[in-house]
């Protein structure tokens, strides 16, 4: 397997006030390409951290993160920026979808971003929509689709620009627990039929040992312990 996401002795220190905080203490973790990886702890463990920094939405305070083998830290602001739309998709508890929006609109803007031209646009969010199943409610916005369909259009909006890995963080945390294993269910299967690698923040360690390869545990900014599927 190649390795495609690493986390090299990376620490995260927010200060906060006249308070040091450490988020990340020497964290070191791989993700290999179409690996799925669950990140678990409790509250304040540092999993969101972790997860921002593999992002390029944080940079840590020391160590470094390798994306492909190369280093993160010598990106430029644009680099950082397109590394971000282009090769990382995102998606959070929170659905985020603009509210005067269809579904196919919300997707159709990540890839108008992308510099994605009309037609090309909308036959492209179409087909994102039908393979997260919505392909019935592409007109329909967000207070028209319930908490998973909401969801399964952010996904679709992160995987508009053809991500290698996709980021969540906590993507079933507003969600019941059958819309929740449907959800992973369908990233799962994203996985294992598209190579699409995924690391994944949550609390519901059932969820984690269903679906995902490998669970990262951490506790206090620190990796505690791996367990494997």
């Amino acid at each position: 397997m190649t390795t495609l996401l690493e986390a090299r002795e990376v620490s995260k220190v927010y200060q906060m006030g006249a308070t040091t905080v450490a988020a990340l203490d020497r964290v070191s973790v791989t993700v290999d390409a179409g690996e799925f990886v669950a990140i678990q702890g409790t509250s304040g463990s540092g999993k969101s951290t972790l997860l921002n920094v593999l992002g390029g939405l944080d940079h840590p305070t020391g160590g470094e993160i390798f994306f492909d083998s190369k280093p993160l830290a010598p990106l430029s602001k644009k680099a950082m920026a397109r590394y971000r739309r282009q090769s990382v998709g995102m998606i959070f508890q929170g659905f985020n979808l603009i509210p005067t929006m269809s579904a196919e609109e919300n997707v159709g803007l990540a890839l108008a971003f992308a510099g994605v031209r009309g037609g090309q646009r909308k036959k492209r969010a179409e087909d994102l929509l039908g393979r997260v199943g919505l392909a019935d409610r592409l007109t329909h916005r967000p207070t028209e689709l319930s908490g998973g369909e909401q969801q399964r259009v952010a996904i679709a909006r992160a995987l508009a620009n053809q991500p290698r890995v996709l980021l969540a963080d906590e993507p079933t945390g507003n969600l019941d627990s059958t819309r929740a294993h449907e959800l992973l269910a369908l990233l799962r299967a994203m996985v294992d039929g598209d190579g699409l690698t995924i690391v994944m923040v949550t609390h519901d360690h059932e969820l984690a040992k269903t679906f995902a390869d490998r669970i990262v545990l951490m506790k206090d900014g620190r990796v505690a312990e791996l367990e494997t599927r």
